[in-house]
């Protein structure tokens, strides 16, 4: 029996199996199993035949991948923010490798992929699914594009086949310590209540991966499929923004409901519409802030700022600067919302915010 054999065969054992507190335990050790399954699929083992991938050279100052079904309009959204031509047509599958492009937005290049159509099936393999999943876990990023007129079926079933091969969209890494050990057993620790699993399940997991020996603490009421990631992992935790194009072909009503959906931006590539929305929230949820720096006695230099992320110090900014400038560092003058009064006299700890100007004093 081969993978796919056993992982079809799990997933009608989940599905037959009532969910109750007698079949917990049960329903835990076949994700567990399930997990695994999914991971040599992922990552197979033995040579194989070199295919033809289509991962680019990561460039600019973040990477966005643009995924969604066939003629949902992502090279049309290419050839509208960039300067790159992607063939467009009415017809499936117009595009079959990854074709690169650079928005230039408020200073800063950010690598837009526009990737072969995604069929339901993909994390299995079908339609070069495979390969669009394996850029798109390269990504900062995730443009989910979706067709309006098709409401929210497109966005249930791309998430279903990202959330299969360890893709988690707009959620962050459970709060769970976990270390391998060489003896001593396995020592189960939690600093709060655990309400959606327990020790006892902990230990089936960890037996049915052939663990021993370990340390496990739970920070946070986390859930057994948040465990199983933690234990796994490969999983990878990245924003995602629901991009719903074709919005002329909708009710106002329509619009208005899916654009008041958190992550979600409504727009018409054809028609031209709300696309400066949506470069804006793809540049708050990519977290990013531009820094200008300033000579003494000079005017700051308005024309190439610092492309940074959201949260940065003054360190980060010297280090983006020249790598041996933290080490000759004395202080700073910052001008911008970071600051009570402008300038104001910072160390290296201090957070910077968007379209600060900085000048830096060496010793």
């Amino acid at each position: 029996m081969g993978v796919l054999e056993k992982i079809a065969e799990i997933e009608r054992e989940i599905s037959r199996t009532q969910k109750n507190k007698a079949t917990e335990y049960h329903l835990g050790l076949l994700k567990a199993k399930l997990a695994r399954y999914r991971q040599q699929l992922l990552e197979p083992t033995g040579k194989s035949a070199k295919g033809d991938g289509f991962d680019v050279m990561k460039s600019g100052d973040a990477r966005v991948a643009l995924i969604g079904f066939p003629s949902v309009g992502k090279s049309t959204l290419l050839n509208t923010l960039t300067k790159t031509h992607s063939e467009c047509a009415s017809y499936e599958f117009t595009t079959l490798t990854c074709i690169p492009g650079v928005i230039e937005y408020n200073g800063a290049n950010i690598q837009l992929l526009d990737l072969p159509g995604i069929i339901e099936g993909a994390a299995k393999g079908k339609g070069r699914g495979r390969q669009v999943i394996a850029v798109a876990r390269t990504a900062d990023l995730v443009i989910m594009m979706i067709d309006a007129t098709k409401k929210d079926v497109q966005k249930d079933l791309l998430t279903a086949e990202l959330e299969t091969v360890g893709i988690r969209l707009n959620r962050r890494k459970p709060n769970i310590y976990y270390k391998e050990k060489k003896g001593g057993g396995i020592s189960f620790n939690s600093t709060v209540t655990l309400t959606k699993t327990s020790e006892r399940m902990v230990q089936l997991i960890l037996h049915d991966y052939k663990i021993f020996n370990a340390e496990v603490v739970f920070r946070e009421d986390c859930s057994t499929d948040e465990f199983i990631d933690v234990l796994v992992g490969s999983r990878v935790y990245m924003p995602c923004l629901y991009v719903y194009n074709k919005i002329d072909q909708i009710s106002i009503e329509e619009v208005d409901r899916l654009a008041r959906q958190p992550h979600s931006v409504v727009c018409s590539c054809n028609m031209m519409l709300n696309l400066d929305g949506l470069l804006d929230t793809l540049w708050r949820e990519l977290a990013l802030v531009r820094v200008f720096t300033k000579k003494r006695g000079e005017a700051p230099d308005f024309e190439g700022g610092l492309i940074l992320r959201r949260g940065c110090t003054v360190e980060h900014v010297c280090h983006a600067i020249h790598r041996t400038l933290v080490a000759n560092f004395k202080y700073a003058l910052v001008w911008g919302q970071s600051v009570k009064f402008s300038p104001q006299r910072v160390g290296l700890q201090h957070s910077m915010c968007h379209d600060d100007v900085i000048q830096v004093v060496k010793k």
